[in-house]
Order: C-alpha cells, then structure tokens, then sequence
C-alpha cells in the first residue's frame, strides 16, 4: 500500500476588504496584527475582529512613499524579515520642527524588528526583554546595559504623523510618546513612555548601503546629512593612535640627534677678549688672527659674550677664507637691561654658519653701541667647528605634531557636531539629529 505524499501548506496573508473604500487589505502579522491601514484610502482599521471596524479615516494633507515598500522582504543577521508597518513621528518643539521613518518588520519565527531613518542616517532597532540600570554619572545622566554604559544625549515627546501597513498595537496619528535616548556609538537605548508601560529598545546604527543591499532596494540610498547621536565617529582612536605614533617619532628623533651631537667634534679654533669704546674716535672694525678650520666641509658657531648693563651693542661679521677669499656675512645685536621691575634683554648670542669649508680663515669684526661718556662693553668671541645644531630636529619635532593635532580636532569637531544635537548643546538646538526611535 502507498503512502500518499502529504504537502505542507504555506500560511499567505490574509486578505480582507476595507469597509470604508472597499480596497482589498492583506494581513502578513497573522494573529500579531491589532492594527492595519488600508493601503488605499488611509483609514486605520481595528484588524482584532472578524471584520475590520474603522479606527481613524485619513485626515491628512499629503501621502507618504516609504522607502522601503510594504511587503519588501530582507535579511538581517542572516534571518528573513518583511516590511508590514510603516510610520512618521514627528517633533514640534522649540528647537524647531524634525521627523524620521520607521519600519515595521515582522517574521513569524523570530518576531519583529524596526528599521529608523532620519536624513539618512538608519538603525536597526529591536525591543529590549532585560531592562537597563541607571547608574550615577557626573554630568549627563547614564544608564549600563550588558556591561556598556550609555550616556543620556535627549528626552523629547513625539507624534504619530503618518501611518501605513499594520501594527501589533494600537496605533492612531495623532498618538504621542516620550522619548529618552542614551547613546554609546555605534549603539543607542531608548525608552518609549506612554501614560501605560514603559518600552526599552536597543539600536545599532547601520550605513544606508547595507540596508540597500540587505533588502535588495534599487539605485542608492539616500546620502547622511549631518552626525547622527549613534553614527560611530570615523576617528574612532585615531587620535591615540597618533598620538603614540608622534611619541615613537619623537623619540627615534631624539635618539637621531643624540647620535649627531655626539659624531660632532665641536672644537674651539679660536677665542679672545675685547674691549669696545664708542667714545674713541679710532677705527672699530678690526681682523682676528688667521684660524684653519679642518677636516670635511661642516658648520661654524660664531659666539659673542658681552658685560652689558643697560645697553646694547650690534656686532657686524665677516668670515673670510684667506686663500679664496670667499666670505660668509651676518650680524648679531645683543643688549641688557635692568630695572627695579626685573630685566629683559640676553647679553650674549651667537650664529650658525652652515657648511663651510676647510682652510686658512679670519674673522673681521666691526661693533657698534650708543655712545655713552667713559662707557666700554667688554666681549669674547669664540669660534667652534663642528657643532651640534638641533635647529633641524625642533622643527622636525614641530612638524610631527601636526598629524597628531589635526586628528584631534578632527575627532572632536565630530563629537561637538553629535552633541549640539543633543539636550546638552552650548547653544539653542536648532535640529532633530539626536533621536530615530
């Protein structure tokens, strides 16, 4: 004897008609589904009884497109969900006027979830079992979910301005929620109040192209404007990150330089002292003996000390090759002073000449200072071959910071552009960027 083959059924919607315009109005939540709006004339219907009774007629000026259309079927997290439920929530405050979209998704094994969207910005939003605990924060108030904590960024009401599709509740346009949202990106808790219950939720943001591609939706999504409460910040430890790399530069700079200082021979070629008198009639410039500077081509330090006291003095040099004649020009002032208020000035200074090289050389040296009565400066000068100049490696050092501060301020110009979304903005809000559910 055969045994038949028996084919198991495939639930389908059920379709019934809409006793306001007689359009044919499908149920995909099953047993799930108290609330349905036909899709033709608007009207909320109470689907809780065998034949839909008339909730709410559509009152409204404009009709919304979703996104998404009602009935798109998609994947999240590798399970298959249906768009049923669509609506509008709308904020009218001081602040100004803002709404988002939210959509309904229901399967029949794994229940519903929710999409969010606000200026393309979109989450995906499940209701929470397990309830946050508020914990004592300075500042804005915290909450701790799954060893997360989520700092309170707004607290607002919100409408129902639109509906569309079918609800596992009783919905109107019209109805109104209140809303708290804490945040800790890349996810977000919200608490929806109404005068009965309270209603936990949790939100991952998730970039417009995975939605698109999750629910196979043709062209592009709609392009983010703005930062959103829960967008994760694209500079997300970068400047840490930077940071450290800045410290490990710094300190192959440092360890570069302490190997050059000490390769450098810094001997003294020359050295003398002198005495200036702007008050005698004589020549002032004058030539130094010859000095060889040898070895490879390199720098010279030309170093002036002075015994200046209220006053100042301008030294004009000339560093000439005997043989060739080539000469290095440059100039250096040095003055003091000092009063019962304290002192400015610096009596002494000295110059790098770069690369110069080896041979028979003289200094001509030529001073100047305000002549004073019975007044001399006394000054040494003393020439050096070969010595460290970390001149380079200051302003390498300068310019390693430059990487490390832009990320900075890039990082935190992201998180002052969140926050003055938020109820803790320096100044009035003037948007709605910080809340989607």
């Amino acid at each position: 004897m055969t045994t038949p083959t028996v084919t198991p059924q495939v639930v389908k919607p059920k379709s019934l008609n809409c006793p306001s315009c007689g359009a044919p109005v499908e149920l995909r939540g099953f047993a799930h589904t108290l609330n349905v709006v036909c899709p033709n004339c608007l009207s909320v219907l109470d689907a809780s009884t065998p034949e839909f009774k008339i909730l709410q007629e559509f009152q409204g000026k404009e009709r919304i497109q979703p996104k998404i259309p009602l009935g798109t079927r998609g994947k999240l997290d590798g399970k298959a969900f249906q768009v049923i439920g669509f609506q509008v929530r709308d904020v009218d405050s001081a602040g100004g006027f803002f709404s988002w979209d939210e959509y309904l998704l229901f399967n029949p094994y794994y229940g519903f979830r929710y999409l969010t969207e606000y200026q393309g910005h979109w989450n995906v939003v499940r209701v929470l079992s397990a309830l946050p605990v508020e914990i004592k924060s300075v500042g804005k108030p915290a909450v701790e979910f799954q060893g997360r904590r989520y700092r309170h960024f707004d607290s607002l009401s919100a409408r129902t301005g639109f509906v569309l599709g079918e609800f596992p509740w009783q919905v109107r346009v019209g109805d109104s929620i209140g809303d708290r949202d804490f945040v800790s990106p890349p996810y977000m808790l919200s608490a929806e109040s109404t005068p009965d219950e309270v209603t936990w939720s949790f939100a991952e943001y998730t970039p417009g192209k995975q939605i698109w591609a999750a629910f196979q939706l043709p062209g592009s999504p709609p392009p983010a404007s703005g930062v959103f409460a829960n967008q994760p910040s694209p500079y997300e430890g970068k400047p840490g990150s930077a940071w450290r790399t800045w410290l490990w530069l710094n300190i192959a700079l440092v360890a570069i330089a302490l190997f050059f200082s000490m390769a450098s021979s810094n001997r003294e070629v020359f050295h003398d002292s002198y005495v200036f008198t702007p008050a005698m009639k004589t020549e002032a410039a004058f030539v130094t003996p010859t000095f060889e500077l040898t070895g490879r081509t390199s720098n010279v330090e030309i170093a002036v000390r002075t015994d200046l006291n209220n006053n100042w003095a301008y030294f004009n040099f000339a560093l000439i090759n005997e043989d060739t004649g080539q000469d290095f020009d440059f100039g250096r002032e040095v003055s003091y002073y000092r009063d019962s208020e304290g002192s400015e000035g610096k009596p002494n200074d000295s110059v790098i000449v770069p690369r110069v090289p080896p041979g028979k050389y003289y200094l001509r040296v030529e001073p100047e200072m305000e002549s004073r009565m019975f007044q001399s400066v006394r000054y040494e000068l003393s020439i050096h071959r070969d010595v460290p100049n970390n001149t380079f490696f200051w302003i390498a050092a300068l310019l390693l910071l430059i990487p490390p501060i832009f990320t900075t301020v890039r990082a935190a110009g992201f998180e002052s552009a969140r926050w003055r979304e938020s109820d803790y903005a320096p100044a009035t809000r003037s948007g709605g960027g910080g809340d989607d559910d």
